[in-house]
């Protein structure tokens, strides 16, 4: 998950903060830096409270040092002088860490407000840091922290709910938005039909949160405010930046669509080979299923930059089409319909598979849903205009 993520971005900067303490010649923060150092997997709530605390502790001890050496600085010569610097140096370090931490957390809508109070104080500070201020800091950084852990709580709350939700549920959902007309800016990001979780080892729960929630949400936002803004332009008769407003509809819009298929395209019990008259359609258009699997699986590899790999019908050919597509909409053919699509965008594999995009790769296809791509083969392939 997301918090997950923001935490270990928390302890990257609390081991660099630690090293500069060790070489200081602070003892006490080897055993964190060790304990920080041979964690594996996630972090649990005790975890995230104990490791707070130590480093609230070491925090105090720093301090202490630091109010000791800048006493000891008063009438002496230029060599404490340059100590005073090296702390206020290390101090400065440390704010920088903590703006960094800041801005991801500002992604959490609930904790915006607080943040961005917070990174404005730590901009807005001119000069060396005083005692006073440096506790100011202090105190903020920890009121945050405690506003995050919150955040988690409940989001792992709303999680549990939201694995309540049955399959038939869903599907119900699903047929009543079949009959309904979207109008302009009206896009919502549509229900997952199975938990976050539900497609590991192969795809990460965390993963799949982040890439719904976040990665999805910005797409319906983006197409959302792009008709409604070309909508704007046709009732004042203004299209001065229409160009603008239709590439955003392009790129948000082939992001939303493609990404809604993508996640009906899995399932937790997927894999295996299509049925029916979509296998014996592939055997006719590829040769056998090893071959269109073989193609499909290299063209996803070798997608240049980010985008998707696509199976598709085309109406026009009356055949199966292998394609692929630059970020959501370009390099690719008009007049065909998508069945089975495979995201190989960064956010899609990079936190579980890194740069490894072969392996995301022959992983996915452990669950893929065929029944889905069945479905839309059955209600595509009944669309043939005259062949040319």
């Amino acid at each position: 998950m997301e918090q997950q993520a923001q935490f270990q971005q928390y302890v990257h900067e609390v081991m660099e903060w630690g090293k500069q303490l060790r070489e200081e010649g602070s003892a006490d923060v080897e055993e964190l830096l060790v304990r920080l150092k041979q964690h594996e997997g996630e972090w649990s709530e005790e975890e995230i409270y104990d490791i707070q605390m130590t480093v609230d502790v070491l925090y105090e001890k720093a301090m202490q040092l630091f109010q000791e050496r800048n006493e000891q600085m008063t009438g002496q010569t230029e060599e404490s002088t340059s100590e005073k610097v090296e702390w206020q140096t290390q101090f400065q370090q440390y704010v920088h860490e903590v703006t960094e931490w800041g801005k991801q957390l500002a992604q959490q809508s609930g904790a915006r407000g607080e943040v961005e109070d917070f990174l404005v104080r730590l901009a807005q500070h001119e000069g060396e840091w005083t005692e006073e201020a440096i506790c100011e800091i202090q105190g903020m950084a920890d009121a945050l922290y405690e506003r995050a852990l919150q955040l988690y709580q409940t989001e792992e709350e709303l999680e549990e709910k939201t694995a309540d939700v049955t399959d038939e549920a869903i599907d119900e959902e699903m047929l009543r938005q079949e009959h309904d007309r979207i109008s302009a800016g009206g896009h919502t990001l549509p229900p997952l039909p199975y938990r976050y979780d539900a497609l590991e080892p192969h795809i990460s729960g965390e993963m799949m949160q982040l890439h719904h929630t976040k990665h999805h949400q910005s797409y319906v936002d983006g197409l959302n405010k792009a008709e409604k803004m070309m909508q704007k332009a046709r009732e004042t008769n203004d299209y001065e930046l229409l160009t603008h407003w239709e590439r955003e509809a392009a790129f948000h819009g082939s992001g939303h669509y493609l990404h809604t298929i993508f996640w009906y395209n899995m399932t937790p019990k997927g894999g295996g080979e299509p049925q029916g008259a979509l296998l014996e359609q592939i055997k006719a258009d590829f040769g056998s299923i090893a071959r269109f699997k073989q193609h499909f699986t290299e063209a996803a590899k070798k997608v240049e930059g980010v985008g998707w790999a696509l199976l598709v019908w085309s109406p026009r050919a009356h055949r199966l089409e292998i394609l692929q597509t630059e970020k959501h909409q370009f390099m690719t053919q008009w007049d065909t319909i998508p069945l089975l699509v495979l995201d190989v965008w960064e956010h899609a594999y990079y936190l579980q598979y890194k740069n490894d995009r072969a392996a995301y790769i022959n992983s996915w296809w452990n669950v893929v849903n065929w029944r889905d791509v069945e479905r839309r083969f059955e209600q595509a392939s009944k669309l043939r205009w005259k062949a040319f």
